[in-house]
């Protein structure tokens, strides 16, 4: 129960970066500002490569439809991310608890990942980059913030990131007619550029 504030709070931010949370636990493992996160976590190229994704990750996510693209591709990674840091952080490896605290955090990572895409893709109906830019930037900041505060205050933590993912799933509600707007969108792009390379090349000599 000690760890379940942290386990929450990591996977709602799993759910936004991933890799960003993987560096950040690292570091701080390494670091000694905590004993909560285990030693695989602080290990030199597991930190690389998550710095690496990181920085990947934060050119993508400002790119429109790019990002929206990059989210569908973790679908999956960002939640099995969140089970996996929340399981690492409970420990004692095949008990009950850390069981239960793969399914907090791999369902709260999912939860919040649907979100971070579902705005994405309402932002997305704007032909403007900035708002991209923003939210991106935004996000990367918050889950940096969260993340840190929690080593120091993981209830109070996880209160707010519990508040905004509520939130979160309420602007979605609302979002979902823009949502709708730019997945008919895509269909339309898929559709024309499937009938252009349906249409006879130019006559030979």
């Amino acid at each position: 129960m000690s760890v379940l504030p942290l386990v929450f709070t990591s996977g709602w931010a799993s759910g936004i970066n991933a890799y960003a949370v993987v560096l950040l636990l690292g570091l701080f493992g390494a670091a000694g500002v905590t004993d909560e996160v285990p030693e695989s976590l602080q290990r030199p190229d597991v930190l690389i490569a998550a710095g690496v994704l990181f920085m990947c990750e934060a050119v993508a996510d400002k790119i429109p439809y790019v990002d929206s693209a990059w989210d569908s591709v973790h679908t999956v990674i960002r939640p099995v991310a969140g089970a996996v840091v929340a399981a690492l952080l409970a420990g004692e490896s095949g008990s009950l608890p850390e069981l239960a605290a793969g399914a907090v955090g791999g369902s709260t990572a999912l939860m919040s990942h649907l979100v971070k895409a579902g705005t994405r893709m309402a932002i997305n109906t704007s032909p403007e980059p900035f708002s991209n830019v923003a939210m991106s930037t935004a996000e990367d900041l918050g889950v940096g913030g969260i993340v840190t505060f929690a080593m120091f205050h993981p209830l109070p933590a996880a209160i707010i990131a519990a508040t905004l993912l509520v939130l979160g799933l309420v602007i979605l509600v609302f979002l979902a007619s823009r949502i709708r707007r730019f997945l008919r969108r895509r269909a339309q792009r898929r559709e024309e550029r499937r009938m252009a390379s349906d249409l006879p090349g130019p006559p030979g000599p």
